[in-house]
């Protein structure tokens, strides 16, 4: 059973957020808060596998809250919620290394994405994705890929984390994790996520 913690301030939002995820025989909310401040400490009296939390609550930020509970627990599993897409929030949440980024307003996908953040892997709403391919620049032609590179390249951006490459590719873990950072590197990205919107600008057809 995952253990949920969900902290929107509206409450009609809660409701049926509470609602959505424990009608699924896995997930529970064993907690949900109205404030920022409440997410922290929350996090640390339940200690849930994944967290919801509205980016914009009241007058507070919940990246606040999510920079915070991260500092203290950097494997912690957070999706942020918003009604909105706006690229300054966008940046600063993939500089926090949130594992999702979601519109609320579509009630069917969360489930789907506590799974994948459960995982250790990251979700973005489609119109999030959007956002995110159109803010990076894409990189020169110059730069060329082996097969193998690709391969992992492409298992990265359909969201498999390492083992699961290795599994598909017969590679070990340690080979998998060597050919991310390579990648990271001579492709100039920060993180699996950037490696996923780089597939998708320049690969995906």
């Amino acid at each position: 059973m995952l253990k949920i913690v969900l902290v929107d301030d509206d409450h009609l939002v809660t409701q049926a957020l509470t609602t959505i995820i424990n009608a699924e025989d896995d997930l529970e909310v064993v907690a949900s808060a109205h404030e920022a401040s409440d997410a922290v400490n929350l996090y640390h009296q339940f200690h849930p596998d994944v967290v919801l939390l509205d980016i914009r609550i009241g007058e507070s930020s919940g990246l606040t809250a999510a920079k915070e509970i991260l500092g203290s627990d950097p494997n912690a599993k957070i999706l942020l919620l918003t009604t909105f897409s706006d690229d300054e929030y966008l940046e600063k949440s993939l500089q926090l290394g949130v594992k999702g980024y979601l519109i609320k307003q579509n009630l069917a996908a969360i489930v789907p994405a506590i799974h994948t953040a459960a995982l250790n892997q990251t979700v973005f709403s489609p119109e999030i994705m959007k956002k995110l391919q159109s803010s990076y620049t894409k990189p020169t032609p110059k730069i060329e890929l082996t097969q193998r590179e690709q391969e992992i390249l492409t298992l990265v951006a359909q969201g498999l984390n390492n083992k699961e490459i290795a599994e598909q590719t017969f590679l070990s873990s340690g080979t998998v994790r060597n050919y991310i950072s390579q990648l990271l590197e001579k492709l100039k990205l920060r993180d699996r996520t950037q490696l996923a919107i780089f597939y998708y600008q320049n690969f995906k057809h």
